[in-house]
């Protein structure tokens, strides 16, 4: 199956009428959005009526339905040595998988964390501790959650694809456990998207420490700093530094089969930019 294409929706007029609204602006065939504040940690209880709405237009939606995922609050770190921080990012997540599955959510997306100056080893114990209680919680209805590697500044614990592997070992490789990989953070991350091969090359290393069908999601962004720079900047798709040729290589790869993408590029009235980016995109996998 082609993966299907998507952005990140605003939902500041409500869950389910932004997303209706986004989807007709954009074309979007997946959604990804936040459940709560991106930047705080108050748990909005949400609306049922709006998460309804949602449910309709992604059970409505043409051919495989609309795939829709949350983004848990970027203030997450369930590494972190501060007890306070790592409740507040434990509750945070706990939350998203619950409003997740209130909405029909396919995945809750949480970033790997940090070991904020302390020891790796005790960062992962750390957030094996508080994780895998979480994940046992998950019905078999719920979300999955789908850690995201980050850029690696300071001391991510999950940048380069292959520090995966340690990462799900201390979650016991659980079933319930996927990865989102988002192309501007590994591409700053050091994993060269734009050299020959390069696509090819990263994909083998994630599958050879994540195993396979473990890639559930694709953040679909191009980047605004160079390969092996550490900075988190995104930009338009083909806008960056990665190019556009190797988006076409990703989108006719074999391990993309039925991985969604989902666009968080920069720009535009309410997000609304991103109807060009999936546009491409399509092009692109329809070629």
């Amino acid at each position: 199956m082609p993966p299907l294409i998507g952005g990140h929706a605003p939902v500041a007029t409500g869950l389910g009428r932004a997303s209706i609204a986004y989807t007709a602006a954009t074309g979007a065939e997946a959604l990804q959005v936040f459940v709560s504040n991106p930047r705080g940690w108050a748990h909005a209880a949400g609306d049922p009526g709006q998460d309804a709405v949602l449910r309709e237009h992604a059970e409505r939606a043409e051919g495989a339905g609309l795939p829709v995922f949350v983004h848990a609050p970027y203030l997450v770190n369930v590494a972190s040595p501060d007890p306070r921080t790592r409740a507040n990012s434990l509750g945070a997540v706990r939350h998203a998988l619950r409003r997740g599955a209130q909405i029909g959510a396919a995945g809750v997306v949480v970033h790997a964390g940090s070991a904020v100056g302390g020891d790796r080893a005790d960062a992962l114990r750390r957030a094996a501790a508080g994780l895998l209680p979480l994940i046992d919680e998950i019905a078999d209805d719920g979300p999955d959650l789908l850690i995201e590697p980050m850029a690696g500044q300071g001391q991510m614990l999950c940048s380069r694809v292959g520090e995966l592997g340690p990462y799900l070992d201390a979650l016991d490789r659980h079933p319930r456990v996927g990865v989102c990989l988002d192309t501007a953070h590994v591409f700053a991350a050091g994993h060269d998207l734009s050299a020959p091969g390069g696509v090819g090359a990263m994909l083998d290393a994630l599958v050879n420490a994540a195993g396979p069908g473990r890639l559930r999601l694709v953040h679909a962004n191009d980047s605004a700093s160079p390969a092996g720079s550490l900075l988190d900047r995104h930009a338009s798709v083909g806008g960056g530094l990665i190019g556009l040729e190797p988006f076409g290589i990703l989108l006719g790869h074999p391990l993309l089969a039925g991985v969604p993408l989902i666009v968080e590029t920069p720009g535009g009235k309410d997000g609304y930019r991103h109807a060009d980016d999936i546009a491409l995109l399509k092009k692109l996998r329809d070629a």
